[in-house]
């Protein structure tokens, strides 16, 4: 099964990589995890093979080693705020390229270069792409929070809409760290284990989102939310599954 899901993971990063980039891309935002590994992959290839003129922003630490390993220019926004397109993981997409994103605790950078971009592109394997967010995806909705804040952030969170609003912590001794994990900003992450509805309906994403960013000490969701202009789905047998936009939606 995990040969299976690498193919797919690998087809929708080439295939994304190839459809939207040329040589008028300039500046690339890079997101972080796991299928993000074989779009650098393969972007590393073309800029080596056309001589593409290239810069990335990433969007972490991991990010910016995995750019580095694969000798690719490396920015920041401080010196570009228009990306041209942004390439990105995701832990869940909906029908309507609603996303869940911050699973690897990325997820404020993530979106900052997905505000940057003209152009934000989500690619996934097969098993991240529901109807309904909460249907594949069960470790909820990263929501990044102040330290100091987090309890506060927990109940308000809670009595808005149910749930459990847990703080992300180390776990299993290998890792020879215990207490909450530090994201790269110095900040704690809650993951909002949301109820699934018996109807499906789903929810009103939007209005949560900014609901839950006025909590004071919220620094960041990981709802995305009109922001992705595509998604791709790469399959088992290595074809690729592509969801565009609905712009009459």
């Amino acid at each position: 099964m995990s040969n299976l899901i690498e193919k797919g993971k690998k087809a929708s990063a080439y295939q994304a990589v190839d459809e939207n980039i040329d040589h008028s891309t300039k500046i690339i935002g890079i997101g972080s995890g796991t299928t993000i590994v074989y779009a650098v992959e393969r972007l590393a290839e073309r800029v080596k093979q056309e001589n593409l003129d290239i810069q990335c922003v990433p969007s972490s630490f991991q990010a910016k080693q995995l750019l580095a390993k694969n000798n690719l220019k490396i920015t920041d926004l401080e010196t570009f705020t228009s990306i041209d397109v942004t390439i990105d993981g995701a832990d869940e997409v909906d029908k309507n390229l609603v996303c869940i994103k911050g699973g690897g605790g990325c997820h404020l950078q993530e979106k900052l270069i997905a505000y940057c971009a003209k152009k934000f592109i989500l690619i996934a394997d097969y098993r991240k792409k529901s109807t309904e967010l909460g249907q594949s995806w069960h470790n909820g909705i990263p929501i990044e929070v102040l330290p100091s804040a987090y309890r506060l952030v927990k109940e308000n969170i809670e009595k808005l809409y149910g749930g459990n609003a847990k703080l992300r912590e180390f776990t299993g001794s290998t890792l020879g760290k215990a207490g909450p994990i530090i994201t790269d900003n110095g900040n704690f992450i809650l993951d909002w284990i949301f109820e699934i509805k018996d109807d499906n309906s789903g929810y009103d994403w939007n209005t949560i989102n900014t609901n839950i960013k006025m909590i004071p000490g919220v620094i960041e969701t990981g709802l995305f939310i009109d922001m992705a202009k595509v998604a791709y789905f790469g399959n088992a047998d290595g074809t690729v599954t592509k969801l565009n936009k609905c712009l009459r939606c």
